[in-house]
């Protein structure tokens, strides 16, 4: 049997896994182990399992993933998320939509210290809907500002998903993470201009609520201290050459950890919750990482990536047309499977070839990961959307949907934009 056609027996038997709701971690490894077996032999194809697993767990520079994601849960822990959007309503609350607002911006300052999307989501479905609710703003709205907040949780740095692109793809993750900063800002202006937008057209449909006073907001200012230390501690630090991305995500974690410690919010409990928690979530991560790279050795005696090269190089539609394709793919992909998931599965893939088309890799890595942040609200799968459906059992997910469409607008919008001016994406990291 020709490469080509074992190679498309694989991703068959992939997808076919995967519908049958088998873990995508197990479906990329069984794959790859099974293919690259039938191509060679059984005895390196079961070498490369134990060698891929080891060297996995045990590489200095995949500390990253865990150390952010106990940074985030510390930080959530610690309460900086209700505290974020406190002070963001203390300031904008009183105007039309403003509590919209101020989830839009309390997301967006979350995002810079916890780094997942699913985190985020849940955490303001908590913080933020019961607000809106109790001023009457529309269901609909309420869960859809929600959703599109929790997206920036892969955006703006510390991102575990620009993480993994830089594991996958050799890329500096530091670069990658501030590469994330200007889109990020980005993202959370227009979603902020969106819900003004909004209360605009529909002057009746946005209520507004009371205004607070000076003391009140001095007071809300001061206690986001911790967070802003944290943030400009992190990413200062990236920036200025000081850490590297690994070390950056350890000094993060213990900063939070000293912080919750130092103002009273980690008992013996939280902290003994938090390790747990992010014990679990690494161990999935990690779980799709060493199936990806399994497969990644599948991919690569099959030819995959160079043969995808050619046939989309010999199309004769141009750089950008290929690059139109490769997004179109992604956007298809978000219907169906996690942000995630899409990364490990495709990138070493399509990787190649964005070398070959001479695309700054880093700029990549941001539109890429701006295309899967749509994955987290479109539907029919949308992850942001089913979290906090979990968490408001009482909204249908229609409503959500309903209410995140013009969010979705939005970002595609910022993607045309990102595409058209990428040096929003590498101008700070050029002057690293």
């Amino acid at each position: 049997m020709s490469t080509n056609a074992v190679a498309i027996i694989g991703f068959v038997s992939l997808f076919t896994l995967m519908l049958l709701r088998v873990p995508i971690g197990m479906a990329l490894g069984l794959v790859g182990v099974a293919g690259f077996g039938y191509l060679t032999s059984a005895g390196p194809a079961l070498k490369i399992v134990g060698h891929t697993t080891m060297r996995t767990v045990t590489d200095f520079n995949y500390a990253v993933v865990p150390l952010f994601l106990l940074m985030g849960a510390f930080a959530t822990t610690s309460g900086m998320s209700r505290e974020l959007f406190r002070a963001a309503n203390a300031f904008i609350g009183h105007l039309r939509g403003g509590l919209g607002i101020a989830t839009i911006l309390a997301c967006g300052g979350f995002a810079a210290i916890c780094g997942s999307s699913v985190a985020t989501a849940a955490t303001f479905s908590r913080v933020a809907y019961p607000e809106m609710r109790r001023f009457k703003y529309p269901e609909s709205f309420s869960a859809g500002v929600i959703a599109a907040g929790g997206t920036l949780g892969i955006m703006i740095p510390p991102s575990t998903v620009l993480a993994i692109y830089g594991i996958i793809t050799e890329q500096d993750i530091g670069k990658l993470f501030v590469a994330g900063v200007i889109p990020g800002i980005l993202a959370v202006i227009m979603y902020a201009s969106t819900v003004t937008i909004i209360g605009y057209l529909r002057p009746g449909y946005l209520p507004t609520g009371p205004k607070a006073s000076w003391p009140e907001r001095v007071e809300s200012v001061k206690s986001v201290w911790a967070t802003l230390l944290l943030f400009a501690f992190v990413i200062g630090g990236l920036y200025g050459g000081i850490f590297t991305a690994t070390e950056a995500a350890g000094a993060g974690a213990g900063g939070a950890f000293i912080i919750g410690l130092l103002r009273g919010r980690l008992s013996g409990k939280d902290i003994l919750r938090c390790l747990l928690e992010t014990t679990r979530t690494t161990a999935a991560v990690f779980t799709i990482l060493i199936g990806a790279l399994l497969f990644g050795y599948f991919l690569t005696i099959t030819q995959t990536p160079q043969k995808v090269t050619e046939f989309l190089t010999g199309l004769g539609i141009g750089n950008y047309g290929v690059l139109t394709l490769i997004l179109l793919m992604y956007l298809l992909l978000g219907c169906l499977m996690d942000a995630l998931a899409m990364i490990i599965l495709t990138v070493p893939i399509i990787f190649p070839l964005i070398k070959e088309m001479g695309f700054d890799p880093i700029w990549f890595g941001i539109v890429v990961v701006m295309t899967v942040e749509l994955g987290l609200i479109h539907p029919p799968v949308g992850m942001n959307i089913f979290v906090i459906k979990s968490v408001l059992e009482d909204v249908k997910i229609s409503t959500i949907f309903a209410g995140v469409i013009p969010f979705i607008i939005t970002d595609l919008i910022r993607l045309v934009i990102l595409v058209a001016f990428p040096i929003l994406a590498t101008w700070l990291p050029s002057h690293m």
